[in-house]
Order: structure tokens, then C-alpha cells, then sequence
């Protein structure tokens, strides 16, 4: 049994961000919600605790609150943004509504020796508030500041440590040697946690598991899918069947390219042809929540008819991974978006059990664990494809005229960028629903806005979005408005996450 550190959620954009940070150093975390009693931490015995950010004040009585007796369990707890305003309000501190607040970098003066501090020299801090601390609760001393608030508390005597700014970014200088000196130097982390240990532990609960019976495996051609495959065919040799459901809303080309890929290695891979049937479903639906919860319950009819003529499969195996599991229920509501592999699965199963072997990682991990696999460069680094695929990505209703367009205007964005030395992360093209005036010829047109997106990430939990040079804009602009004559309009999203998903819908 691996260290454990928990990250109580409240709220907070960066809760992903907090956790995947821990485990880059080598200690196991997991994301719970904010009002977990002590009672249950006790049980969970964690070498450390966590409080996120997130975007409410301490003070009102609706906002998120924490059992007060976490912070006597002799457990070191780090807090924060507002973990670090709810731990000197809960411990009668004072927490009050500044002038202005603090968006963006500010400098941070540590103040006295602190265990989180490397240095006591200024840093530049990513802070994001308006509340702040204006009075400590007793025990508590300042430990940095910036010009117009306390930046950082503790009573290191009973392990208690706040920071007003977010060490989990990139924004924040040195932000990663904090959260290793809570770690290592607070919390007294042995630094357990290795991807090589959860192979072993993966393999040997799915042979257990599965016993002598087959496994249907849910397989997408993305990473995930084809990372689980990997990890499922070491645990079961001979007993995994992978079921690729084309559902009609892959990209140009991409359902003959993964039945290339995958029925030349050593699987047992079927392809079902099921576009019709999916886009049927769709008809007269245009709100991105639904779309996503019936595109996963047809996948799950698909494969439990597919398990039937393959003599009644008892299991069935996806690619879910942590990212999808937070993003579709968080602690306080906040479904940032249902994935149609979690939020969109139907109650009335027809499989007896569901296995899920990454569903405890995040997608840098996911990919780590597919070189340590020994699955190919190429798929392992492929750029994120959602499973509802460009259903998705058209604003609206779906309908096979509007896939087609889109399929084209993608595939010219994909061409052109994938022409560049160093492309961006994940890029894409979106069919929106306004309809904009355009000359073309002597002829007034009236067609859909293409809206085009590329991003830079390390975590694939934020990013921003990358500048591509207008020379690069133009070039994919002219080819789509010149080779495609229904559209005439093309718009570049310069939006990060947050404040906007990846995806838009």
C-alpha cells in the first residue's frame, strides 16, 4: 500500500493540477470532497492533506466548509488559496474582502524560516483573490508576504501551512519545491509511488478479477483505449476481445486508419460499422450534455450486442481515466462536462462489471505507462480525440452534411500543422452555428463560422493557447474558404483553460 496525500476539493480549478503535482514527486494522491469527516481521513490514514482553492468567501454561510477536526489529527495539512483562508477561519483567524485582490504574478517576500521556503528571497506567486487574511489564528505566525497581503502561514509546531498563491502552476517560481518540501521535509514522504508498482498491482487485480471469463474492451484507437488494451492483454493473454464501435463522428479517414493499426497486432479486434444507428439517436438534439449522455449509452447497447454474439461476455474494460471521472461530478456539483464513459453510462448495465485499470491516473501517467508497456511512440503520443468525436465538435445538431464539412475543414487544419517543426498539443476545428454573410464571386453567401483551436499543455488539465503566426492563420484560412465553397468565415480561438475548456462543448 502506497503513502497517501489527499486533496480535499473545494471547488478549485487546479484541484488536478495539486494532485498530478504530488505524484510527479513519487507520493500517491487522490482528489476528495472537501467535507470528508476527519472520522474518514482517520480510516484513510494519509501521510498529508491538501485544502484546493476555489471560488467562494470563507465567510458566507453557503460557501464550503471542512470538519474543523482534521486540523487536529496531527496530520500536516498544506492549504491553499482559499484551503489556506478556510484553515485560519476555521480556527477563529479572520478572513476579509480586499480593495482589489490579487490576479496574476506578484512578488512573494518570505518573512521567517519556513520548511516550505528553499530561499528567503522574493519569488514571483500566481495569486487569484480577493479575500485574504487579515487576522491569524493563535499559534500562527506570517511566514511571506506580498505588498498587500499575508502570502503564507503556518503553526509549524502542529504541522499547519497555508499559501495564498497556487505553487501547484507553472506561473509560480518554483512552485514545485514547495509542494516536495511539504512532501518530503513536512509530511516525511518516503516516495513509494512508482508507475512500474502499478502495473504489477493492475495485472494481478485483473487476473483475479477476470478469473477464466473474456473481457470486451471498449477500444477508441486514442491513447487511453490503447493503453488499457496494452495493460489487459499482459494481465489476460488470449481472453481480451477489443471492439472498435465506429459511431460516424471520427475525423477524415480515422476508422480505417485504427482498423489498420490494431488488426495487425496480437488482439482479437472487431470493428463495428454503427453510424447510422448513432446518428439517428441524434436527431433533433443539439445540447452538448445530452449529446454526451446518449452517445454513451448507445456505445454501451453496441457492446453489450456485441458481447451477446461472442457468447454472453460478462466484462467490459474502457479506457476511463482520473481526469474523466473528476471533470463529471465534482465535490460541490460543478460538472465541468459528463464523459460519455462516466456520466453518460446507462443504470440498467447488462455486464456484470465494469473494469477501469487507469482510472486512477492522469493522462501524463497514462502515457508514461504506455512506453513502459512498450506500446510505439506514435501512439502513445497522440493528441486527445473525445470519444463522442465530432458530435462534439459542431454546435448544434449533428447531421451527416455537417459532419462531412467539418470532416474536410479539419482534416486541411491537421494537414497544415502538421507541417510544423514544433506543433501544438492538440488542434482542432469546430463547426459553430452562426451563420455569417460572405462574398464569394459576384454571389452574397450565408454560411456556418469555422472556428479553428490549438493549445499548448504539459498536464492536458489546463493550457493556453498557442500564437500561431499569422502567416500559418492565413494559409489554413484560404484553404478552407477556398476549398470548401459552403464556408466563408474563419474565426482563431485565443482562449485558455481556464477560464475555457479544450473542447467547446
Amino acid at each position: 500500500m502506497n503513502e497517501l496525500v489527499l486533496v480535499l476539493d473545494f471547488g478549485g480549478q487546479y484541484k488536478e493540477l495539486i494532485a498530478g503535482a504530488v505524484r510527479k514527486l513519487s507520493v500517491y494522491s487522490e482528489i476528495k470532497p472537501g467535507h470528508i469527516s476527519a472520522a474518514e481521513i482517520r480510516r484513510l490514514d494519509p501521510i498529508g492533506i491538501i485544502l484546493t482553492g476555489g471560488p467562494h468567501s470563507v465567510y458566507l454561510p453557503d460557501s464550503p466548509q471542512c470538519d474543523k477536526d482534521i486540523f487536529s489529527l496531527g496530520i500536516p495539512v498544506l492549504g491553499i488559496c482559499y484551503g489556506m483562508q478556510l484553515m485560519c477561519h476555521t480556527l477563529k483567524g479572520e478572513v476579509s474582502c480586499g480593495e482589489s485582490g490579487e490576479y496574476g504574478r506578484f512578488t512573494v517576500m518570505p518573512s521567517s524560516k519556513s520548511a516550505l521556503f528553499d530561499t528567503n528571497k522574493p519569488f514571483k506567486a500566481l495569486m487569484s483573490h480577493k479575500d485574504a487574511v487579515s487576522r491569524l489564528p493563535k499559534g500562527f505566525i506570517a511566514s511571506a508576504s506580498t505588498a498587500s497581503c499575508i502570502a503564507a502561514c503556518e503553526n509549524a509546531t502542529k504541522k499547519l501551512y497555508g499559501v495564498q498563491f497556487h505553487p501547484e502552476t507553472k506561473h509560480t517560481e518554483s512552485g514545485g519545491e514547495i509542494i516536495k518540501n511539504f512532501l518530503y521535509k513536512i509530511c516525511g514522504a518516503a516516495g513509494d509511488y512508482k508507475l512500474d508498482d502499478y502495473i504489477d498491482i493492475q495485472v494481478s487485480r485483473i487476473r483475479q478479477d477476470a478469473g477464466k471469463e473474456k473481457v470486451l474492451l471498449a477500444l477508441s484507437g486514442g491513447v487511453d483505449s490503447s493503453v488499457c488494451a496494452s495493460l489487459l492483454s499482459r494481465a489476460i493473454p488470449g481472453k481480451l476481445v477489443c471492439i472498435f464501435v465506429d459511431h460516424g463522428f471520427m475525423r477524415l479517414n480515422e476508422g480505417d486508419e485504427i482498423e489498420r493499426i490494431f488488426s495487425g497486432r496480437k488482439l482479437n479486434f472487431i470493428r463495428v460499422n454503427a453510424q447510422k444507428r448513432f446518428l439517428a439517436r441524434l436527431k433533433g438534439i443539439s445540447k452538448p450534455e445530452e449529446k454526451r449522455k446518449i452517445i454513451g449509452e448507445e456505445f454501451i447497447r453496441v457492446f453489450e450486442e456485441e458481447a451477446l454474439k461472442l457468447g454472453d461476455i460478462p466484462f467490459l474494460a474502457q479506457g476511463t481515466i482520473y481526469p474523466d471521472v473528476v471533470e463529471s461530478g465534482g465535490a460541490f456539483g460543478a460538472i465541468i462536462k459528463s464523459h460519455h464513459n462516466v456520466g453518460g453510462l446507462p443504470k440498467n448495465l447488462k455486464f456484470t462489471r465494469i473494469f477501469e485499470p487507469l482510472a486512477g491516473l492522469f493522462k501524463d501517467e497514462v502515457r508514461v505507462l504506455g512506453k513502459k508497456l512498450g506500446l510505439p511512440a506514435f501512439m502513445v503520443n497522440r493528441q486527445p480525440f473525445p470519444g463522442p468525436g465530432l458530435a462534439i465538435r459542431i454546435t448544434g445538431e449533428v447531421t451527416e452534411n455537417k459532419l462531412e464539412l467539418l470532416r474536410r475543414c479539419d482534416a486541411i487544419l491537421r494537414e497544415e500543422l502538421d507541417r510544423m517543426k514544433k506543433r501544438p498539443d492538440q488542434y482542432f476545428a469546430v463547426l459553430t452555428d452562426t451563420l455569417s454573410v460572405g462574398v464569394k464571386g459576384d454571389d452574397r453567401t450565408y454560411d456556418p463560422v469555422i472556428a479553428i483551436r490549438a493549445v499548448s499543455t504539459g498536464d492536458f488539465m489546463t493550457c493556453e493557447y498557442t500564437p500561431l503566426s499569422h502567416k500559418v492563420l492565413s494559409r489554413i484560412s484560404s484553404r478552407i474558404t477556398g476549398e470548401i465553397p459552403s464556408v466563408s468565415r474563419v474565426v482563431y480561438d485565443i482562449t485558455s483553460k481556464p477560464p475555457a475548456t479544450v473542447e467547446w462543448e
